[in-house]
């Protein structure tokens, strides 16, 4: 479906839940996150009617998220029943990739096509810092168990931070020469907890890129985040998602549905619409979401809306 502006939106992705087993400096307070009521939060046979409704509005690939998604009981049953709506081609999952290995087996199993995992060092020490007492060990595995069973492609989700990352930018990029890895830096953007360090681990991406000419630039898909290189003759590719410094906006396929029960056209905007109560109405269901695509914004502000940078933590609305 086409929206306000033209752009063909096809992309959900949907954050199962706000919890997480890690606390991610940039992400989620010390103390963790109040638990929700359980009512308050959508059921997984909730989910599934809600992607179906969006599906029938032309969304062909959904991605789930967290907080950390394979936290929650049942998640493969979730990715199963998603394959089976039809029109649905490529189901895709953001995780930390501290449970991934004991469950990558079931969830291909289940359909799932690929999976992004967030890890913002190589180092074991500096990852327990960085998240506040995780095994990077277990991360490893997970990443070979998946290179191992073909969940393909692998995208590993590195987040910039001057002074605590930056050194380890060509060891990345290192890692795609014989692996089939898609390394993606990401800029660091100023919501919820990552204000508290903003101002002074902020970087761009055309740093890296500038002091890495011989990276080759890759042709990507118009709708894709990232901007790819490639190292010569390497396996896998180097991606730079820069939402501050290139916006993305022009060519945005996604919509967004929170644990909650709320559509968000635009990650970056306070706008949302709560469908919770409609689950039940097919009809009205599908009316809402076909209004909420419709007016999708055209463009963030968040390099200079100064106001909303602090009322969504990026646990509660998804990577």
């Amino acid at each position: 479906m086409l929206d306000g502006c033209g752009r063909n939106i096809d992309y959900l992705r949907v954050s199962l839940t706000d919890r997480c087993n890690l606390r991610c400096v940039y992400c989620m307070p010390v103390e963790g996150i109040e638990k929700k009521a359980h009512e308050d939060v959508l059921r997984f046979e909730e989910v599934i009617k809600v992607v179906k409704a969006c599906a029938s509005l032309g969304i062909r690939k959904v991605r789930y998220t967290g907080g950390e998604p394979l936290i929650l009981k049942g998640v493969d049953e979730l990715i199963h029943q998603t394959s089976l709506i039809p029109s649905i081609n490529d189901i895709s999952i953001t995780t930390n990739g501290i449970l991934l290995y004991d469950m990558a087996d079931d969830l291909k199993k289940a359909g799932l096509n690929r999976v992004n995992i967030s890890l913002d060092t190589l180092k074991g020490d500096k990852f327990r810092i960085i998240t506040r007492g995780g095994n990077i060990n277990k991360v490893i595995s997970a990443i070979g168990k998946c290179l191992s069973i073909g969940l393909n492609p692998i995208k590993i989700n590195v987040v910039l931070m001057r002074g605590f990352n930056d050194m380890e930018v060509d060891d990345f990029i290192n890692l795609t020469k014989n692996l089939p890895l898609h390394i993606r830096f990401i800029e660091l953007m100023p919501i919820g907890e990552a204000v508290k360090i903003y101002k002074q681990c902020a970087m761009s991406s055309d740093e890296i890129i500038e002091s890495h000419k011989g990276m080759i630039p890759v042709k990507s898909e118009l709708s894709s985040t990232a901007i790819e290189y490639r190292l010569k003759n390497s396996k896998g590719t180097v991606g730079f998602i820069s939402p501050i410094s290139c916006k993305f906006c022009g060519h945005c396929n996604r919509i967004r549905l929170t644990s909650m029960g709320t559509i968000k056209p635009c990650l970056h905007s306070e706008n949302e619409i709560n469908i919770k109560k409609l689950i039940g109405n097919e009809d009205r269901l599908k009316a809402v979401l076909k209004d909420a695509i419709l007016a999708k914004p055209s463009e963030h502000h968040l390099e200079t809306d100064s106001e909303s940078k602090s009322r969504k933590m990026m646990y509660q609305i998804g990577g």
